[in-house]
Protein backbone atom coordinates (compact mmCIF):
# COMPACT_ATOMS: atom_id res chain seq x y z
CA UNK A 1 0.00 0.00 0.00
CA UNK A 2 1.37 3.42 -0.94
CA UNK A 3 2.09 5.74 1.94
CA UNK A 4 0.98 9.36 2.02
CA UNK A 5 3.38 12.29 1.49
CA UNK A 6 3.02 13.20 5.16
CA UNK A 7 3.96 9.67 6.20
CA UNK A 8 7.05 9.76 4.02
CA UNK A 9 8.03 13.09 5.60
CA UNK A 10 7.70 11.64 9.10
CA UNK A 11 9.66 8.55 8.09
CA UNK A 12 12.51 10.70 6.74
CA UNK A 13 12.77 12.55 10.06
CA UNK A 14 12.57 9.51 12.33
CA UNK A 15 15.01 7.43 10.29
CA UNK A 16 17.59 10.21 10.52
CA UNK A 17 17.09 10.76 14.27
CA UNK A 18 18.95 8.88 16.98
CA UNK A 19 16.85 5.98 18.33
CA UNK A 20 15.43 5.53 21.82
CA UNK A 21 13.94 2.31 23.21
CA UNK A 22 10.50 1.99 24.81
CA UNK A 23 12.12 1.37 28.20
CA UNK A 24 14.16 4.56 27.85
CA UNK A 25 11.07 6.50 26.76
CA UNK A 26 9.18 5.36 29.86
CA UNK A 27 12.14 6.36 32.03
CA UNK A 28 12.58 9.81 30.48
CA UNK A 29 9.04 10.76 29.46
CA UNK A 30 6.22 8.32 30.28
CA UNK A 31 3.79 11.16 31.12
CA UNK A 32 0.62 9.22 31.93
CA UNK A 33 -0.47 12.46 33.64
CA UNK A 34 0.30 15.33 31.28
CA UNK A 35 -0.88 18.30 29.26
CA UNK A 36 -1.73 17.51 25.63
CA UNK A 37 -1.75 20.08 22.84
CA UNK A 38 -2.80 19.29 19.26
CA UNK A 39 -1.39 20.93 16.14
CA UNK A 40 -2.39 20.50 12.49
CA UNK A 41 0.94 20.81 10.70
CA UNK A 42 1.40 20.90 6.91
CA UNK A 43 4.11 18.52 5.73
CA UNK A 44 6.65 21.20 4.72
CA UNK A 45 6.34 22.99 8.07
CA UNK A 46 6.63 19.68 9.89
CA UNK A 47 9.90 18.90 8.11
CA UNK A 48 11.41 22.26 9.06
CA UNK A 49 10.33 21.97 12.70
CA UNK A 50 11.25 18.31 13.19
CA UNK A 51 14.65 18.70 11.51
CA UNK A 52 15.43 21.43 14.04
CA UNK A 53 14.23 19.35 17.00
CA UNK A 54 16.20 16.25 16.02
CA UNK A 55 19.31 18.06 14.81
CA UNK A 56 22.58 18.15 16.76
CA UNK A 57 22.28 21.91 17.37
CA UNK A 58 18.85 21.72 19.02
CA UNK A 59 19.05 23.78 22.26
CA UNK A 60 18.80 21.39 25.20
CA UNK A 61 19.80 18.41 23.09
CA UNK A 62 18.11 16.66 20.16
CA UNK A 63 14.88 14.70 20.32
CA UNK A 64 15.25 10.96 19.68
CA UNK A 65 12.89 8.68 17.72
CA UNK A 66 11.14 5.77 19.43
CA UNK A 67 12.37 2.51 17.88
CA UNK A 68 11.01 -0.96 18.65
CA UNK A 69 12.32 -4.01 16.82
CA UNK A 70 13.88 -1.80 14.19
CA UNK A 71 10.60 -0.02 13.45
CA UNK A 72 9.99 3.69 13.92
CA UNK A 73 6.41 3.92 12.66
CA UNK A 74 3.59 1.94 14.24
CA UNK A 75 -0.03 1.24 13.30
CA UNK A 76 -2.63 2.06 15.95
CA UNK A 77 -6.29 1.09 16.01
CA UNK A 78 -8.70 2.36 18.65
CA UNK A 79 -12.34 1.60 19.36
CA UNK A 80 -14.05 4.31 21.42
CA UNK A 81 -17.06 3.51 23.58
CA UNK A 82 -19.87 5.85 24.52
CA UNK A 83 -23.47 5.78 25.67
CA UNK A 84 -26.34 5.66 23.14
CA UNK A 85 -26.76 9.41 23.69
CA UNK A 86 -22.99 10.06 23.30
CA UNK A 87 -22.49 11.29 26.85
CA UNK A 88 -18.70 11.48 26.50
CA UNK A 89 -18.92 13.51 23.28
CA UNK A 90 -21.40 15.98 24.75
CA UNK A 91 -19.52 16.30 28.06
CA UNK A 92 -16.43 17.33 26.06
CA UNK A 93 -18.50 19.64 23.85
CA UNK A 94 -19.85 21.40 26.91
CA UNK A 95 -16.45 21.54 28.61
CA UNK A 96 -17.63 19.68 31.69
CA UNK A 97 -14.97 19.31 34.34
CA UNK A 98 -15.83 15.68 35.15
CA UNK A 99 -15.42 14.22 31.67
CA UNK A 100 -13.79 11.06 30.37
CA UNK A 101 -13.17 8.93 27.31
CA UNK A 102 -13.16 5.15 27.11
CA UNK A 103 -11.37 3.18 24.43
CA UNK A 104 -9.74 -0.06 23.45
CA UNK A 105 -6.35 0.50 21.83
CA UNK A 106 -4.64 -2.10 19.64
CA UNK A 107 -0.96 -1.79 18.78
CA UNK A 108 -1.28 -3.57 15.46
CA UNK A 109 2.40 -4.35 14.92
CA UNK A 110 2.68 -6.28 18.20
CA UNK A 111 -0.93 -7.28 18.81
CA UNK A 112 -0.88 -5.71 22.28
CA UNK A 113 -4.30 -4.49 23.44
CA UNK A 114 -5.10 -2.05 26.23
CA UNK A 115 -8.33 -0.83 27.83
CA UNK A 116 -7.82 2.87 28.49
CA UNK A 117 -9.68 5.55 30.43
CA UNK A 118 -8.71 9.19 29.86
CA UNK A 119 -9.73 11.65 32.57
CA UNK A 120 -9.44 15.40 32.89
CA UNK A 121 -7.35 16.35 35.89
CA UNK A 122 -6.54 19.64 37.54
CA UNK A 123 -5.97 22.69 35.35
CA UNK A 124 -7.03 20.74 32.26
CA UNK A 125 -4.36 18.04 32.42
CA UNK A 126 -4.99 14.58 30.95
CA UNK A 127 -4.67 11.48 33.13
CA UNK A 128 -4.59 8.09 31.39
CA UNK A 129 -5.23 4.82 33.19
CA UNK A 130 -5.12 1.44 31.50
CA UNK A 131 -5.34 -2.32 31.88
CA UNK A 132 -4.17 -4.99 29.41
CA UNK A 133 -6.86 -6.72 27.37
CA UNK A 134 -6.19 -10.42 27.02
CA UNK A 135 -7.58 -13.19 24.86
CA UNK A 136 -10.86 -12.27 23.21
CA UNK A 137 -11.85 -9.86 25.99
CA UNK A 138 -13.38 -6.50 25.17
CA UNK A 139 -13.88 -3.25 27.03
CA UNK A 140 -17.47 -4.31 27.73
CA UNK A 141 -16.49 -7.38 29.78
CA UNK A 142 -17.10 -7.39 33.53
CA UNK A 143 -13.49 -6.89 34.76
CA UNK A 144 -13.08 -3.75 32.66
CA UNK A 145 -16.48 -2.38 33.63
CA UNK A 146 -15.42 -2.84 37.26
CA UNK A 147 -12.15 -1.03 36.56
CA UNK A 148 -14.11 1.80 34.90
CA UNK A 149 -16.57 2.04 37.80
CA UNK A 150 -13.77 2.05 40.40
CA UNK A 151 -11.81 4.68 38.46
CA UNK A 152 -14.74 7.07 38.05
CA UNK A 153 -15.76 6.66 41.69
CA UNK A 154 -12.26 7.39 43.00
CA UNK A 155 -11.49 10.22 40.58
CA UNK A 156 -14.85 11.97 40.31
CA UNK A 157 -17.21 10.43 42.84
CA UNK A 158 -19.64 9.43 40.06
CA UNK A 159 -21.04 6.17 38.77
CA UNK A 160 -20.13 4.53 35.49
CA UNK A 161 -22.50 4.62 32.50
CA UNK A 162 -24.87 1.69 32.48
CA UNK A 163 -24.99 1.15 28.73
CA UNK A 164 -21.98 1.44 26.45
CA UNK A 165 -21.26 0.54 22.85
CA UNK A 166 -18.70 1.21 20.11
CA UNK A 167 -19.08 4.79 18.86
CA UNK A 168 -15.98 5.37 16.69
CA UNK A 169 -12.97 3.52 15.31
CA UNK A 170 -9.69 5.16 14.36
CA UNK A 171 -6.70 3.79 12.43
CA UNK A 172 -3.47 5.68 11.84
CA UNK A 173 0.32 5.53 11.68
CA UNK A 174 2.25 7.01 14.60
CA UNK A 175 5.89 7.93 15.15
CA UNK A 176 7.15 9.45 18.41
CA UNK A 177 9.95 11.91 19.15
CA UNK A 178 11.21 12.02 22.73
CA UNK A 179 13.21 14.37 24.95
CA UNK A 180 13.47 14.60 28.74
CA UNK A 181 10.03 15.42 30.11
CA UNK A 182 8.25 15.78 26.76
CA UNK A 183 7.07 13.80 23.78
CA UNK A 184 5.92 14.65 20.30
CA UNK A 185 3.60 12.18 18.55
CA UNK A 186 3.31 12.46 14.78
CA UNK A 187 0.21 10.83 13.26
CA UNK A 188 -0.62 10.37 9.58
CA UNK A 189 -3.06 8.41 7.41
CA UNK A 190 -5.85 8.78 9.96
CA UNK A 191 -9.06 6.95 9.01
CA UNK A 192 -12.10 7.31 11.27
CA UNK A 193 -15.26 5.23 10.95
CA UNK A 194 -18.71 5.42 12.50
CA UNK A 195 -19.88 1.89 13.47
CA UNK A 196 -23.51 3.04 13.48
CA UNK A 197 -23.65 4.36 9.92
CA UNK A 198 -20.60 2.74 8.31
CA UNK A 199 -19.37 6.15 7.10
CA UNK A 200 -15.66 6.98 7.06
CA UNK A 201 -13.47 10.09 6.80
CA UNK A 202 -9.76 10.23 5.96
CA UNK A 203 -7.09 12.77 6.83
CA UNK A 204 -5.81 14.79 3.88
CA UNK A 205 -2.49 13.30 2.69
CA UNK A 206 -0.23 16.32 3.30
CA UNK A 207 -1.06 16.90 6.97
CA UNK A 208 0.72 15.66 10.10
CA UNK A 209 -1.37 15.53 13.29
CA UNK A 210 1.11 16.51 15.99
CA UNK A 211 0.46 16.21 19.70
CA UNK A 212 2.85 17.56 22.31
CA UNK A 213 2.79 15.95 25.74
CA UNK A 214 4.45 17.72 28.67
CA UNK A 215 4.22 17.72 32.44
CA UNK A 216 2.96 21.30 32.47
CA UNK A 217 4.32 24.39 30.81
CA UNK A 218 5.04 24.69 27.11
CA UNK A 219 7.88 22.46 25.99
CA UNK A 220 10.62 23.07 23.47
CA UNK A 221 8.49 21.54 20.71
CA UNK A 222 5.55 23.84 21.53
CA UNK A 223 7.76 26.91 21.42
CA UNK A 224 9.25 25.93 18.07
CA UNK A 225 5.81 25.18 16.64
CA UNK A 226 4.64 28.62 17.78
CA UNK A 227 7.71 30.23 16.19
CA UNK A 228 6.61 28.69 12.86
CA UNK A 229 3.11 30.11 13.19
CA UNK A 230 1.46 26.95 14.50
CA UNK A 231 -1.06 27.28 17.31
CA UNK A 232 -2.90 24.55 19.24
CA UNK A 233 -6.00 23.37 17.36
CA UNK A 234 -9.41 22.65 18.82
CA UNK A 235 -9.30 19.03 17.69
CA UNK A 236 -9.36 15.54 19.14
CA UNK A 237 -9.67 12.41 17.05
CA UNK A 238 -12.84 11.33 18.85
CA UNK A 239 -14.79 14.57 18.90
CA UNK A 240 -13.45 15.96 15.63
CA UNK A 241 -14.22 12.80 13.70
CA UNK A 242 -17.74 12.49 15.14
CA UNK A 243 -18.40 16.12 14.23
CA UNK A 244 -17.36 15.32 10.64
CA UNK A 245 -19.18 11.99 10.43
CA UNK A 246 -22.44 13.17 12.01
CA UNK A 247 -23.11 16.75 10.84
CA UNK A 248 -26.40 16.73 12.76
CA UNK A 249 -24.48 16.73 16.06
CA UNK A 250 -23.94 20.13 17.73
CA UNK A 251 -20.15 19.94 17.39
CA UNK A 252 -19.46 23.38 15.96
CA UNK A 253 -16.34 23.93 18.13
CA UNK A 254 -14.55 21.14 16.23
CA UNK A 255 -15.88 21.68 12.72
CA UNK A 256 -13.26 24.18 11.54
CA UNK A 257 -10.36 21.94 12.53
CA UNK A 258 -12.19 18.84 11.30
CA UNK A 259 -12.59 20.52 7.91
CA UNK A 260 -8.84 21.13 7.80
CA UNK A 261 -8.06 17.55 8.82
CA UNK A 262 -10.56 15.71 6.63
CA UNK A 263 -10.99 18.21 3.81
CA UNK A 264 -14.22 19.34 2.23
CA UNK A 265 -15.20 15.92 0.85
CA UNK A 266 -18.27 14.24 2.23
CA UNK A 267 -17.88 11.16 4.39
CA UNK A 268 -17.80 7.93 2.41
CA UNK A 269 -20.23 5.10 3.17
CA UNK A 270 -18.43 1.82 3.84
CA UNK A 271 -19.42 -0.85 6.33
CA UNK A 272 -17.07 -1.08 9.31
CA UNK A 273 -15.90 -4.40 10.76
CA UNK A 274 -15.34 -4.25 14.53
Amino acid sequence: MRTSPATRAVEAITEAAAPISLAELNERSELLARFDRSYLVPMDAFLAIAERLTGPRCPGGPFHALAIGGRRAFRYRSVYYDTPGLRSFHDHRQGRRLRFKIRERVYQDSGERQFEIKLKGRRGSTVKLRRPLTGTGTALDAPYRTFLADTLRRAYGIGAPGELGPSLTTDYSRSTLVADGERLTCDTELICADPETGRTVRCVPGLVLVETKTAGRLGRADRLLHAHGMRPAVFTKYCGALAALRPDLPGIRWRRAAGEVFGATRAASTRVAL
